[in-house]
């Protein structure tokens, strides 16, 4: 599988850089993006480093490996990560244009 399957912003890479080196994970671990049932609108993303798993996507940005599960990956083609750091809030933003309905929070979405 390409890195087409997702975006990730250089803004968003150099976060999960910064990240990735203060907790200081596994030398084989990377951002495992997900999405779970959950939250105001069904479904709910969730991010974390982790190993790869067997039958994972695996997507490489330069340095930083991506993880995508396969039923995730369903949920999340297309989307772009990334991260902002102004008045509103900081943290990482989905962007996906899979969704039809998203919460006010931005963290949870339905299809």
């Amino acid at each position: 599988m390409d890195s087409q399957l997702i975006s990730i912003t250089d803004k968003a890479l150099q976060q999960i850089r910064s990240i990735k080196t203060s907790e200081n994970p596994s030398s084989d671990s990377g951002l495992r993006v997900a999405v779970i049932g959950g939250g105001c609108s069904g479904l709910s993303y969730k991010i974390e480093f982790s190993a790869p798993k067997e039958k994972d996507n695996v997507l490489v940005y330069d340095d930083v490996k991506v993880f995508i599960d396969p039923k995730s990956s369903i949920y999340l083609k297309g989307i772009t990560l990334d991260f902002q750091d102004g008045l509103n809030g900081k943290g990482f933003i989905f962007e996906n244009p899979n969704a039809k309905n998203t919460c006010g929070c931005g963290e949870s979405f339905s299809v």
